[in-house]
């Protein structure tokens, strides 16, 4: 699968199969996530890789606690309610995946029914909880290295025809998964990825949630009357190791 291929057609996998995923796939997929870049290169990540009756027990903790009106005890800080355009987008993606699952406004069972989904991390055969280091714990560069593996992580997945879904609700409550995980008080949860084989008859899998244009992120400075002369290959895109695009005073 081509690079490109790979992150147009990623998308969050919400349905799995009950197939199990052999540990040599997912250590190719480690492997390669792995290559992501760091501050520093010091990798402040590592995994907890979760499966059979203890992935059941921290589902069943999760949930148990949760519906209980246990307190979220994640250790990532948060920033409350989304608002504006983070709200609308968040508000979008919610009714796409409704409508995909049918799942009516005013029918509070089966949106009570995709909730405790997220609390079971989607049932998916395998939980990947990411960690790091507590030493380095209170600054941003830590979590951001995280989410830089993390997106790789997904994407190797995708390139191996395994989905992923990124759901911090498999991880509310911390206490349950240290537990049952054994992870030492000097790891920081971060995050959990929910990973299988995908079901291709599960509605929401289907849905590809909406990116906002480049020039909508983008701003360009110094730029102003650039005219791109990079010679075209076949395929449409420039060549990346032709020489002359590179200024004279770069060539060697």
């Amino acid at each position: 699968m081509q690079f490109d291929e790979v992150i147009k057609g990623r998308r969050s996998i919400r349905g799995f199969k009950p197939d199990p995923v052999p540990k040599a796939v997912i250590r190719e997929v480690l492997e390669l996530a792995m290559r992501a870049p760091s501050s520093l290169n010091t990798q402040p990540w590592n995994f907890y890789v979760i499966a059979g009756p203890v992935l059941d027990a921290i589902r069943k903790g999760n949930t148990e606690r949760n519906l209980a009106g246990v307190p979220d005890s994640r250790e990532f800080r948060s920033h409350g309610a989304y608002e504006g355009v983070h709200r609308e987008r968040q508000i979008e993606i919610a009714k796409q995946l409704f409508a995909a699952m049918d799942i009516a406004r005013e029918d509070k069972e089966k949106r009570q029914d995709w909730v405790l989904r997220g609390f079971r991390q989607f049932d998916a055969p395998v939980s990947i909880v990411v960690t790091y280091d507590r030493s380095i714990h209170g600054g941003d560069i830590g979590p951001f290295d995280c989410g830089a593996v993390t997106n790789c992580l997904v994407n190797a997945a995708w390139s191996r025809g395994l989905g992923c879904v990124i759901n911090s609700q498999g991880i509310m409550q911390s206490p349950v998964v240290r537990e049952h995980a054994r992870i030492p008080d000097d790891q920081v949860i971060m995050i959990c990825i929910a990973m299988g084989w995908p079901d291709d008859s599960f509605p929401a899998n289907a849905v590809v949630s909406n990116r906002k244009p480049v020039d909508e992120a983008a701003v360009f400075i110094g730029f102003e009357g650039e005219m791109s002369t990079a010679p075209i290959r076949p395929e449409g895109r420039p060549d990346p190791f032709d020489r002359s695009r590179v200024g004279p005073q770069l060539q060697t």
